[in-house]
């Protein structure tokens, strides 16, 4: 499984970016796709994810209602677009995944749930 993250940069406070995470080897029936952030000596803070099952999203607090997770199954590509972007925003940005076959798979929130990770993507708000 592959997965890389981009679309990161600079954005003034209110602004928007789109972050994107090209989705590849998945061979179970049903994964998951989560964006995670980490500020500097933080662990990192989950932010959404989303299912290939049924498209089902959820949200952390700090970002429901700004940010919005969704997919493109034809370009196997997962979008995070943030808009409302705050300066306490700025962080690496990661997309994980994990897969399963189980039909009742769910989004989970936790990091060490995830067992596959992309490489980071820089997002700093700033004016």
């Amino acid at each position: 499984v592959q997965l890389q993250a981009s679309g990161g940069g600079l954005a003034q406070p209110g602004g928007s970016l789109r972050l994107s995470c090209a989705v590849s080897g998945f061979t179970m029936d049903y994964y998951v796709i989560g964006w995670f952030r980490q500020f500097p000596g933080k662990e990192r803070e989950w932010v959404s994810g989303i299912s290939s099952k049924d498209g089902s999203t959820l949200y952390a607090g700090s970002v429901k209602g700004r940010f919005s997770i969704s997919r493109d199954n034809a370009k196997n590509l997962v979008y995070l677009q943030m808009n409302g972007l705050k300066p306490e925003d700025t962080a690496v940005y990661y997309c994980a995944g994990y897969e399963s076959f189980d039909r009742n798979i769910v989004v989970f929130r936790f990091s060490v749930q995830y067992d596959y990770w992309g490489r980071g993507t820089q997002v700093t708000v700033s004016s």
